[in-house]
């Protein structure tokens, strides 16, 4: 989620440090900053909050003195707000030790308390801060900064990337990874450090990557890699095949590409510190936990795709919390005077935080007596702020317009929320709960199977560009998904798709289909019961029947389907709350691939913008 930079050479790491953070700002852009070490062996650092524009006017009218070690950072905010404050370097040892930080350190409340115990002064609201004072202090210890990562990180839970300098070891950095991205750039006499190779790139081309649980020294003619318990690791340099010119998107041809890419890290950092024992708790909602108790309705409001993950979080909470839950657009919501009282809960659904007739649903809620929760991709933005409670998603920042990863990180918070509500309503059974966790936990690597599939729905996709209409059919949560699936062609591929309840075809919507008419089908699976497969199938045959050329996303061994779908895209087996987050990948790469080929700019459509911030 943010991007890091380090660097050991000669006489330019601010150089170094800004172009690499100008080529990473894609991956944070709430504040950020660079420490170096001089050529008088004095630390200097400078950070501030905003894009990394600010940090650059700061330093042509601040100049820091040059040198020949030193790491950057561009921050995403995770634990506290994007203030100078809370951006990075974070100073340990008495501010001889500067750290960077990407990810989340889980168990960094109780490490804290047993710095203040200690006797140690916080600065600011970080995790990271704590790594940075732990190290400083294990510094003062060893006398080596390896081994000083080396003991801190041992102490360490969740995620992170972390890089450290020491004013007494000019010449060095180390980095340290775990389940967070780290790459070694190999110079001529120098040598550089990464969250990917875009950070780099511009400098070399031969580069190095960190494995799980390593930690990684570099000096000017010298990398060594161990892993955490001090054990020399081989490695084996690979050569990047791309150039300077793509690194903002760490070498994809557009950001939506690598966005969709990243749907399983989305998935898997929203649920990041949030599962404990196999049980959803979510401490950022304990405050709201009595009320969570009281209420009797849920309204989820939101806008496009966000509202599209809505409708699929509200047959999940309504299942588990046994609670009524609607789905209300948020620019019509406050316009028909809803009935809301103190047990009605408002959750809002926004990548940005900043919708704008988002943000007036939830202030018009706020007024009406009616509790606000928050779901959001951007920490510091207004609607968390204008809300009770906040569930960040931690997909990290999206650049393409279309959403993708977001999608699927916003349906994780809203089951994530839907466990912890149906837990404090005491409407599962642990046994249950657990199991669905167990599912949820498993979607990442789901997720990654499907995205195996994408050569095929590629080449679909570019036989399929002359075609003017496209149409999606799902059933029960494979509804929304169709929308989602329509909405993404409208706005990459600028062509007739339309989503429908499979349900509604014989009501009015079958009178589309003509000869050649390319449906999409989200196909149940037949493996529950309750399902509605036999249904679906039955759909597929009456659109087949009319000369429908129809594209399935089933489940790997559904047969049922075979006899009557042109082209199946099978998915892997999961839970039907689950299917969803399986099923909108393919059709994600498919409205990416089908403006492709149409030579249209999938990252920046027409008429469109990232946030809409007008009403």
């Amino acid at each position: 989620m943010c991007g890091i930079v380090g660097y050991v050479g000669s006489d330019r790491s601010i150089e170094v440090l800004m172009g690499g953070l100008r080529r990473l700002e894609y991956r944070g852009y709430d504040s950020a900053g660079v420490a170096v070490i001089d050529g008088d062996g004095d630390l200097g650092s400078r950070k501030r909050s905003g894009k990394l524009k600010v940090l650059a006017d700061d330093l042509k009218r601040h100049p820091l003195d040059n040198g020949g070690t030193g790491i950057g950072h561009t921050r995403w905010a995770t634990h506290g707000g994007p203030t100078d404050e809370n951006a990075h370097p974070h100073l340990g040892d008495d501010g001889k030790l500067a750290l960077i930080h990407n990810g989340i350190i889980e168990n960094f409340a109780a490490l804290k308390q047993e710095l203040l115990d200690a006797g140690e002064t916080f600065t600011s609201e970080t995790d990271s801060e704590v790594a940075a004072l732990l190290v400083g202090r294990a510094y003062r210890e060893t006398g080596d900064l390896t081994a000083a990562m080396q003991q801190v990180v041992n102490r360490l839970d969740g995620a992170f990337t972390l890089l450290a300098i020491h004013r007494d070891q000019p010449g060095v950095v180390v980095g340290a990874r775990r389940n967070s991205p780290l790459i070694v750039g190999l110079g001529e006499g120098e040598n550089f450090l990464g969250s990917d190779v875009a950070a780099f790139i511009e400098h070399t081309r031969r580069a190095v990557a960190i494995g799980q649980d390593q930690l990684v020294t570099i000096r000017p003619d010298e990398v060594t890699i161990t892993d955490f318990h001090g054990n020399v690791a081989e490695f084996e340099p690979f050569e990047v095949a791309w150039d300077a010119s793509a690194s903002e998107k760490g070498g994809w041809p557009n950001f939506m590409s690598k966005e969709i890419s990243e749907e399983p890290e989305a998935v898997a950092n929203t649920l990041l510190g949030r599962v404990t024992d196999g049980l959803v708790q979510l401490d950022e909602l304990a405050e709201l936990d009595q009320t969570l108790r009281d209420i009797d309705r849920v309204t989820i409001v939101a806008c496009g795709t966000a509202a599209y993950a809505g409708m699929v979080g509200k047959y999940a909470v309504e299942q588990w919390a046994r609670v009524p839950v609607e789905v209300e657009l948020a620019h019509e919501f406050r316009y028909r005077e809803p009935v809301l009282s103190e047990r009605t809960l408002v959750v809002s659904i926004s990548q940005s935080g900043e919708t704008m007739d988002t943000l007036m649903a939830v202030k018009y809620a706020a007024e009406h007596g009616a509790k606000t929760l928050s779901i959001c991709n951007t920490q510091g933005a207004t609607i968390p702020r204008e809300s009770d409670a906040v569930l960040y998603t931690h997909a990290g920042p999206e650049v393409a317009v279309a959403s993708t990863k977001a999608f699927v990180a916003q349906i994780t918070a809203l089951y994530l929320f839907g466990l912890h509500l149906a837990r404090l309503r005491a409407s599962l059974d642990e046994r249950a709960h657990r199991d669905l966790v167990t599912e949820l936990t498993d979607v990442p690597a789901k997720i990654d199977l499907v995205l195996d599939t994408s050569e095929r729905i590629s080449e679909l996709a570019h036989w399929m560009a002359d075609t003017r209409s496209v149409l999606f059919l799902g059933r029960h949560v494979g509804y929304p998904v169709a929308l989602e699936g329509a909405l993404k062609l409208k706005e990459l591929a600028y062509i007739h798709a339309e989503g429908f309840a499979a349900g509604e075809l014989k009501h009015g919507p079958i009178a589309l289909i003509e000869p050649g008419q390319i449906v999409f089908v989200v196909v149940p699976s037949p493996r529950d019961e309750r399902s509605l497969h036999a249904k679906v199938v039955s759909n597929i045959q009456e659109i087949r029947a009319r000369g429908a050329r129809v594209i399935a996303i089933a489940e790997q061994g559904d047969a049922a389907v075979l006899p009557f779908a042109d082209e199946v895209i099978q998915i892997p087996l999961a839970g039907p709350f689950f299917e969803p987050m399986l099923a909108v990948v393919p059709l994600h790469i498919f409205a990416r691939d089908l403006a492709t080929a149409k030579g249209l700019d999938v990252d920046q459509p027409r008429n469109l913008a990232k946030s809409v911030t007008v009403e």
